[in-house]
């Protein structure tokens, strides 16, 4: 059964990333500046260029591709928990070419900002820290269960 924690909203912050910034990068400065160690991330834009992942759930690796050209922001989602004792942003990214074609992955270092708009919501409660999860081999949340079960 899942595991869920009650969490409440704190500050939302709203604003726009520089130009020629990396997507990531600033997301994370962001969020350590302000000392946001929980939240949940939204942004629309566009990228002169990207880089995606995709988790190969066999070999328990990221590979990674790259596109060279400017992308619509479609979609970005992601949240920020605590990874190393340090807020860590794990987001994913969705964009659309010219013609409209979409692609998709897990955001990673090396997106460069042309124009975006992002929120960060704070959530305020018990910290998620990102672990070590043995069958997946990625960075989970260990969430504890409460005396409720949620």
């Amino acid at each position: 059964m899942a595991t869920m924690k009650e969490v409440q909203r704190g500050r939302l912050l709203v604003g726009r990333l520089d130009h020629g910034a990396d997507l990531l990068g600033e997301i994370t400065a962001i969020c350590r500046d302000a000392d946001v160690r929980l939240a949940r991330i939204q942004a629309i834009g566009a990228v002169q260029k990207a880089r995606l992942a995709y988790y190969d759930q066999t070999e328990k690796t990221y590979r990674s591709f790259e596109f060279s050209q400017p992308l619509e922001i479609l979609s970005l989602a992601g949240n920020v928990s605590i990874r190393d004792g340090e807020p860590a942003v794990h987001a994913h990214l969705v964009l659309a070419d010219a013609e409209g074609n979409a692609f998709g992955g897990h955001l990673a270092e090396g997106t460069v900002v042309f124009a975006c708009e992002c929120m960060i919501e704070e959530l305020v409660g018990e910290e998620f820290v990102r672990n070590h999860d043995e069958p997946t081999g990625l960075p989970l949340w260990k969430i504890q269960s409460s005396e409720k079960g949620a």
